[in-house]
C-alpha cells in the first residue's frame, strides 16, 4: 500500500545546501543506489561448509549465509524477495526467474549485512527520531499520516518493529557512507577550472544522459583468465539484449551493479557525474541504442541510453533574505507545545518585539541565532522544500506561521528580495557538484569492495538457491 523508504528517497528529501540548510546541520546523505561506477560483488567467497559457531535452527528459519559474526536467514531472505517483486511489479518491470531473482536479493543482503556490521563496530546507529522523520517522509509523499502509513504496513503482513528496523537501517547506512566516503570528498579549485575548460571545447557537454547499466564485476585482484571470463560473459549478455531480451530483466538477473534490482536504472546524469569511458560511448549512442561491452578496473559494463536532454542555462535567479526561529521537540517538549511556544514568540513580533532578539535568546539554530536568526541570501534548492515553500509565500518582513521541517519547526520572517545573475557562480557550482559525484562514487565502490573482500561470508544454500 505504501512505498518503502530507500536510501534514494531519503537523499531526496533531505539533501540541502550544507552551508544553508535552513541554518540547520543537514543529514547528508548518499543515494548509494544510484552511482557509478557499480559495484563488484565478485569477490571470491568461502566455500560452502559447516560453521560450528551457529547452532542449528527450525527449517523455516534455516541459515543460508555466515557474515562475519552474523548471519541471513531463510524468512529474512524471504521477505526482502517479497518486497522487491512488489517494487518491480509496480513499476511494470517483468521478473526473471524465481531462482535468478533470490540469488540476487542473497548478494544484496550480504552486502547490506556487512555494511551495518561496519556501522555498527564503529558506533554510527540511526536514532529514533530520525526513524520518525524518515516515516513522517514516506506518510507526507502518501498524503497520509505517520499512523496511516503503519497501517499499511501492518495490511501487507509486515508488523511496525520490523518496518522501522528496516527504515533504521537505511538510515544508519546513509549516515555511515556520509562519514566513510561523503566527508572525504574534496574538489580544488583547479579541477572545477579544468572541467569548465573542456566543457567548452566540447561539442554537446552541456546534455544529460538517462541510462541504465549492467555490471559483469571482477575481483580487485582478478587474474587475467577470470577477466577474460567475465569478458566472455558480458559480450554473450550483450548479443542476448541485441536480440530482443528485455534490459531491465537482464540487469536484474545479471548485473552485479548497486542498481540491478531496478533495471539497471541509473536516472539522469550530467557528464560530469560520469567517467570518460561512459561518455565516449554515450555520444555515439541514440535512445533505446545499447553500447559495446565497455572495460573498466570493475569489471565490464554495457549501458542503455533512455534519453537525452539539452541541460538549461543558469540566467537570473530569485535571491531571499530570511531569517528565522528554529525550536525542535524532544523527550520533555511534544510538537504542540514547540508550535505554542512559536505562536507567542510570533505575536510578540507582531506587536512589536525584536525578532533578532528573540532569535538570539529561544532559537536552537545555535549559528543563525548568534546572528539574530539571520541565513543570508538563500537562492532556489539551499533550503529544504517545506521551509522554501513557505518562504516563497511571504511577502518582505512578514512572519510565517510555525513550518514544520525535517529539522524542527520554525518562524520565518523574510527581508528582502533581489534578482541576481548568478551565472559563473552556478556553472561552478554545479561543476563542483557533478565532480564531487563523480569522486564519491568511485570512493565508494573502492571502499566496498575492500570491506566485501576483508569479510567472511559463508554460504550454506540449498540446491534450489
Amino acid at each position: 500500500m505504501f512505498r518503502r523508504m530507500t536510501l534514494r528517497d531519503m537523499t531526496t528529501n533531505f539533501t540541502c545546501d550544507r552551508s544553508r540548510c535552513a541554518g540547520v546541520a543537514c543529514v547528508w546523505l548518499l543515494a548509494i543506489v544510484a552511482a557509478w561506477p557499480a559495484l563488484a560483488l565478485a569477490a571470491p567467497i568461502t566455500p560452502m561448509g559447516q560453521f560450528a559457531g551457529v547452532k542449528p535452527v527450525r527449517d523455516v528459519d534455516r541459515i543460508l549465509v555466515v557474515v562475519n559474526d552474523d548471519v541471513i536467514t531463510h524468512t529474512e531472505l524471504i521477505a526482502r524477495v517479497k518486497a522487491i517483486k512488489r517494487d518491480l511489479a509496480a513499476q511494470k518491470i517483468k521478473l526473471p526467474p524465481d531462482a535468478v531473482l533470490t540469488r540476487q536479493v542473497l548478494e544484496r543482503l550480504v552486502l547490506e549485512r556487512i555494511q551495518l556490521q561496519f556501522a555498527r563496530n564503529t558506533g554510527i546507529r540511526a536514532s529514533d527520531r530520525a526513524v520518525d522523520r524518515a516515516v513522517e517522509q514516506v506518510a507526507k509523499r502518501n498524503g497520509v499520516t505517520p499512523e496511516a502509513v503503519y497501517r499499511g504496513v501492518r495490511l501487507e503482513g509486515v508488523d511496525v518493529d520490523t518496518y522501522r528496523k528496516e527504515i533504521r537501517d537505511q538510515v544508519t547506512l546513509g549516515q555511515l557512507v556520509e562519514r566513510e566516503v561523503q566527508n572525504r570528498v574534496n574538489v580544488s579549485e583547479t579541477e572545477v577550472d579544468n572541467f569548465l575548460a573542456t566543457r567548452r571545447e566540447q561539442p554537446g557537454a552541456e546534455n544529460s544522459y538517462n541510462i541504465s547499466l549492467i555490471l559483469i564485476g571482477v575481483p580487485e585482484a582478478a587474474t587475467p583468465d577470470e577477466r577474460a571470463a567475465a569478458e566472455r560473459r558480458a559480450k554473450k549478455l550483450r548479443q542476448s539484449l541485441m536480440e530482443g531480451f528485455s534490459f531491465e530483466e537482464a540487469a536484474i538477473s545479471y548485473s552485479q551493479g548497486q542498481n540491478a534490482l531496478k533495471g539497471g536504472a541509473l536516472g539522469w546524469k550530467k557528464p560530469g557525474q560520469l567517467p570518460g569511458l561512459f561518455l565516449g560511448a554515450l555520444k555515439e549512442l541514440q535512445p533505446g541504442d545499447i553500447s559495446e561491452v565497455i572495460n573498466s578496473p570493475v569489471g565490464f559494463h554495457i549501458l542503455k541510453l533512455n534519453g537525452r536532454r539539452q541541460s538549461g542555462g543558469a540566467g537570473m535567479v530569485t535571491e531571499t533574505h530570511v531569517r528565522h526561529i528554529l525550536l525542535r521537540p524532544s523527550e520533555n517538549r511534544s510538537i504542540a507545545d514547540v508550535r505554542s511556544t512559536l505562536l507567542q514568540l510570533r505575536e510578540r513580533i507582531v506587536n512589536g518585539d525584536s525578532f533578532a532578539d528573540l532569535a538570539r535568546s529561544h532559537s536552537e539554530d545555535a549559528t543563525s541565532a548568534a546572528k539574530g536568526g539571520d541565513l543570508g541570501w538563500v537562492r532556489p534548492g539551499q533550503t529544504v522544500p517545506e521551509f522554501e515553500n513557505q518562504m516563497d509565500r511571504l511577502a518582505s518582513n512578514q512572519i510565517s506561521e510555525p513550518v514544520e521541517t525535517p529539522f524542527g519547526t520554525h518562524l520565518i520572517q523574510v527581508i528582502a528580495r533581489r534578482e541576481q545573475d548568478v551565472s559563473g557562480e552556478r556553472n561552478r557550482a554545479a561543476a563542483r557538484q557533478q565532480i564531487r559525484a563523480r569522486k564519491a562514487d568511485e570512493l565508494y565502490d573502492q571502499w566496498l569492495r575492500r570491506l566485501r573482500d576483508e569479510a567472511y561470508v559463508q554460504y550454506r544454500l540449498e540446491d534450489e538457491y
